[in-house]
């Protein structure tokens, strides 16, 4: 099985492998920022535009904080402000009327924990796409896992992946060109039932190296 972390609305690339292979969720690692665990990037009528969910940070004296005990920050009001953009982006999609009602009931109810929120999302797309979503969780944390495969990289939202895939029709493509790897719904609203064909023919081989 394959290691990887639960994230906010998981890039195409994530996406890809969780797809594509068993998968064991990371639940017990420490929270780091800079990561895809509490953001997403979508494509608006600016371009490339980044959602970022935020938390409730401990101080330094208390040390490290796991990701299963982040806490959203839910005196912003970043439910309904994601939630409109996402309505501005991609309401003109073919496929956003369509999957709205299954999205939206993401950002009507209040969520306290980051990883409970990131898990929700990934559930509601594969049923979105009428599959089973991967329920398996690691049940400790290992610095370098012995029985499954280790694609936690994938978490990093510094990380280059190398794409060589075919673009497909984007809201604001001509605007701005094709912009690759973004969350997952800019899949979904753009392509609808046909995201896993698309992600069957054009699937990722990300490099950690």
């Amino acid at each position: 099985m394959k290691l990887i972390h639960p994230s906010y609305f998981p890039n195409i690339t994530t996406f890809s492998y969780i797809l594509h292979h068993p998968i064991c969720w990371e639940v017990h690692d420490n929270y780091q920022k800079q990561t895809f665990r509490n953001r997403t990037y979508i494509s608006n009528d600016r371009g490339k535009h980044i959602l970022s969910i935020p938390i409730i940070h401990v101080g330094k004296a208390n040390g490290r904080q796991k990701y299963e005990d982040v806490l959203i920050d839910n005196s912003y009001p970043w439910q309904r402000q994601h939630w409109r953009t996402l309505q501005t982006a991609y309401r003109t999609s073919p496929y956003f009327e369509f999957y709205e009602d299954d999205i939206k009931h993401l950002y009507n109810k209040p969520y306290e924990k980051l990883l409970e929120f990131n898990l929700k999302t990934i559930e509601t797309i594969f049923e979105c796409l009428q599959m089973e979503m991967p329920l398996t969780k690691s049940p400790h944390f290992e610095v370098k896992p012995e029985d499954n495969e280790d694609f936690r990289f994938l978490i990093s939202a510094k990380l280059k992946h190398q794409l060589n895939i075919e673009p497909y029709i984007q809201v604001f493509g001509d605007r701005h060109g094709f912009i690759p790897n973004l969350s997952i719904l800019d899949l979904l609203f753009n392509l609808g039932p046909n995201t896993i064909d698309y992600l069957n023919h054009e699937f990722i081989s990300p490099s950690n190296g």
